[in-house]
C-alpha cells in the first residue's frame, strides 16, 4: 500500500490499516514524499501487522516530479518482488500503469486538475498536461478504483476517461471498475465533550480550496470566536479575525478541540477527503459546509450549506447556527448519527470485498493448478 505524510492520506491509511487487522491482513506500507513525523512513525509502529518502508521521492502532484516518479516506480516494483502481495493498493494514481504482477486497486483522494477547476474556476494550465496523461494511464492500469463519494468518481470519469472519438480505428482503452467506499473514523477518538460557544475549522492555510479568507471575513461579524486549526501552509498576513491553532502539534489536543467546539465550519471550494467534518460530527459539532457536490453527498440533511463564494450567505448560515440553540442541537445530532454510519469497520468491509474480488481470479488459477 502506498502512502505519504499528508494529513488526508495518512489518516485514511491508518484508519483502514487498523480496521483490516482483525481479518489477518499483512500490509507493507511504502511511504513517499516528505518524511513522516515522529508521531506518525509511532502510530504505524503500534500496528504489528504493518511494515513501513520510506523513500523521499517527490509525489506526482509536486513541481516537476517525473524523474522521482520513475525512480519510485522502480522501488515499488522491487518491493512487490520481495513482499509478494496478493493485492497492490495505491493511494497515488501514476503507479497504476507499472507492470505489476498482482492486481491493482487505486483509492482516489482528489487530483490537481479538479482542485484547479474548483479554486480557479477554469481548466488547468498547459503545464499540467503530463500530469493529466500520467494519471489517466495510471487509472487505466488499475483493476478497481475506489473513492469516498460518487461525486469524486464522476469527476475522475469526466477528466480522465478516454473519449471514444479519439480512437476511431481502434478500441478505446479500458477504464476500471469504480466503487464508492465512504471513509470512516474511530468513534472512540472523537467524542462530544462539554461544548463551548466557539466555531472550529480545519485546513491547509496555504490552500485556496480551504477558503480561509472568506472565513476570516465572516469571523469579523460573529459574536463567537472562530478557531482555524492549521494542517499545513502559512496563514495569510491579511487574516485578522481567526484564532490560529497548530493542528499538527498534538493529536489529543485536536480531539479536545473537536469535542469542545459547538459548531464546525468548512467553506471549502474543494474537499476530496472529508475527514475534518467527519471528526467534527463524531465529536458532536453542528456542521456548516460549503455547498459543493462531495460535501452534499456525504452529509445530506445533516448540515447547513452555503456557497463558498458568497460571504454573506456563509455568514448567515453560521449566524443561524450560533443564535438558534435548538437548531444547533438538532443538526449536531443528525451529523453524529450520520457519521456513526461511516465506521472504519464498514470502510474495511468494503475494501475487503474489493480485495477478494481481485484475488478470486488468482485463487481460481491456483486451485485449477492444484487439481
Amino acid at each position: 500500500m502506498t502512502a505519504d505524510a499528508s494529513a488526508g492520506i495518512w489518516t485514511y491509511v491508518m484508519a483502514l490499516a487498523r480496521a483490516l487487522q482483525p481479518g489477518g491482513s499483512e500490509i507493507l506500507l511504502a511511504v513517499m514524499g516528505p518524511p513522516l513525523s515522529p508521531a506518525q512513525r509511532a502510530e504505524a509502529a503500534g500496528l504489528l501487522h504493518v511494515q513501513v518502508r520510506e523513500r523521499p521521492f517527490a509525489l506526482e502532484w509536486m513541481a516537476d516530479p517525473w524523474r522521482d516518479v520513475t525512480r519510485a516506480g522502480d522501488w515499488l516494483l522491487e518491493l512487490e518482488e520481495r513482499f509478494m502481495p496478493g493485492v497492490v493498493h495505491l493511494n497515488h494514481y501514476c503507479y497504476g500503469s507499472l507492470p505489476w504482477s498482482a492486481p491493482v486497486l487505486i483509492a482516489a483522494h482528489g487530483c490537481v486538475l479538479s482542485w484547479w477547476q474548483a479554486v480557479h474556476g477554469e481548466g488547468s494550465p498547459q503545464s499540467w498536461t503530463r500530469y493529466h496523461a500520467e494519471v489517466a494511464a495510471g487509472l487505466r492500469g488499475a483493476n478497481i478504483v475506489t473513492a469516498s463519494t460518487q461525486a469524486m468518481l464522476d469527476g475522475l470519469t469526466r477528466l480522465y476517461a478516454p473519449i471514444p472519438r479519439l480512437f476511431p480505428s481502434q478500441r478505446a482503452p479500458r477504464f476500471p471498475e469504480f466503487r464508492v467506499i465512504p471513509h470512516g473514523a474511530d468513534v472512540a477518538r472523537f467524542r462530544p465533550l462539554g461544548k463551548y460557544p466557539s466555531i472550529l475549522s480545519v485546513g491547509n492555510a496555504g490552500d485556496g480550496a480551504c477558503n480561509g479568507e472568506l472565513l476570516d471575513a465572516v469571523a469579523a461579524e460573529l459574536r463567537w470566536p472562530v478557531v482555524w486549526a492549521v494542517e499545513g501552509g502559512e496563514p495569510s498576513g491579511a487574516w485578522k479575525h481567526l484564532r490560529i491553532l497548530d493542528a499538527c502539534a498534538n493529536d489529543a489536543g485536536m480531539e479536545h478541540q473537536y469535542g469542545q467546539a459547538a459548531v464546525f465550519a468548512l467553506p471549502s471550494r474543494y474537499e476530496p477527503f472529508g475527514f475534518a467534518p467527519l471528526h467534527a460530527a463524531l465529536a458532536g459539532c453542528a456542521l456548516v459546509l460549503g455547498d459543493i457536490p462531495i460535501l452534499r453527498e456525504t452529509w445530506g440533511d445533516a448540515a447547513l450549506y452555503a456557497s463558498p463564494e458568497d460571504k454573506s450567505a456563509f455568514g448567515t448560515a453560521l449566524r443561524r447556527m450560533v443564535e438558534d440553540a435548538s437548531l444547533r442541537t438538532t443538526m449536531a445530532a443528525r451529523a453524529r448519527a450520520r457519521a456513526l454510519l461511516q465506521s472504519p469497520e464498514k470502510m474495511a468491509e468494503g475494501m475487503g470485498a474489493c480485495y477478494r474480488a481481485l484475488l478470486s481470479p488468482r485463487l481460481d488459477v491456483v486451485e485449477a493448478q492444484a487439481s
